[in-house]
């Protein structure tokens, strides 16, 4: 049985954990209101983005100059798996569900003959990662949004992403990465950047009520811009889902911790209780054992 001494020692251990986790808890409450403000603002731009590439890729088969970004390069036998994850930890399942996602799809791909590497954005991914599929990833980003997500971040990754791709080193690029859907609800997105999924947004769109637009100047060089900008564009809107993500899952996890810190400490504090009360019966009968004694 602990001493009265440990079982002190004890419980305040447990009270300045809380005092840590109840603080963390309130500064990712703090920072998960601006990050979703940020990811409110940001996804109109990621969707009208898409929504333009959707019509312009509708008549892709009639350009004349050919875009690898839209229609791919012919061959989908190398794929670059792109996992968002953080920096940091205590933010409860966030980074090992994106992991595990990961796991999976470079599982189903493997046995499917093809040849997957992989590129990580956080530390906590990369480590992750590189205990099973070390030999596989081929860069990895760290720091980013430090103090602040940017957009040129992702410009960082995008403007590497496309390098590889103009090198021949992957012939097909998918994103990983939280969707913030709620502080307590965040899901996991796996998205084709590279390239653009178009048969998938074509089969979903009536053809009889397709808006028809007119371009000015060609649709080649709109396209020329658009697609590597949209690269960018949709990495940044995923660092932005991913930031209020993690935000939430901490503030869950820190919620968590504390109500089960507190919990410990009543439990803590009933147990000294009641072994400082059989301390002080057990010496009580010494006492009278020992007067006894003497008469």
């Amino acid at each position: 049985m602990a001493t009265l001494k440990a079982l002190r020692d004890r419980r305040k251990t447990v009270q300045s954990t809380q005092k840590i986790t109840l603080a963390m808890k309130m500064v990712a409450g703090a920072k998960l209101r601006r990050a979703q403000e940020n990811v409110e603002a940001g996804r109109p731009y990621a969707h009208a983005m898409g929504q333009i590439l959707r019509d312009l890729a509708a008549n892709a088969q009639a350009l004349e100059t050919p875009q690898p970004l839209l229609t791919g390069k012919g061959q989908d036998m190398t794929h670059l798996i792109l996992v968002a994850t953080s920096d940091r930890g205590l933010c409860g399942p966030f980074n090992s569900s994106i992991v595990r996602q990961a796991r999976k799809l470079i599982e189903e791909l493997q046995s499917q003959g093809k040849t997957v590497q992989i590129c990580t954005i956080g530390r906590k991914g990369r480590d992750m990662l590189s205990r099973e599929y070390g030999e596989l990833i081929i860069e990895s980003f760290t720091e980013l949004g430090m103090p602040r997500l940017q957009y040129s971040d992702a410009e960082r990754i995008g403007d590497s992403i496309l390098r590889m791709f103009e090198d021949g080193l992957f012939d097909v690029c998918t994103l990983i990465y939280n969707h913030f859907k709620s502080a307590l609800v965040q899901e996991i997105t796996t998205q084709q950047i590279i390239p653009v999924p178009i048969e998938n947004a074509q089969q979903t769109q009536d053809k009889s009520l397709r808006t028809i637009y007119d371009y000015e100047p060609a649709e080649e060089k709109i396209l020329g811009q658009l697609l590597p900008q949209n690269v960018t564009v949709q990495i940044y809107n995923a660092l932005l889902e991913n930031a209020a993500s993690e935000q939430g899952s901490r503030m869950t996890a820190m919620d968590n911790a504390s109500r089960n810190a507190d919990d410990m400490i009543r439990q803590l504090t009933l147990t000294y209780n009641r072994s400082r009360q059989a301390q002080i019966t057990r010496e009580l009968n010494e006492i009278i054992s020992g007067a006894e004694a003497l008469q």
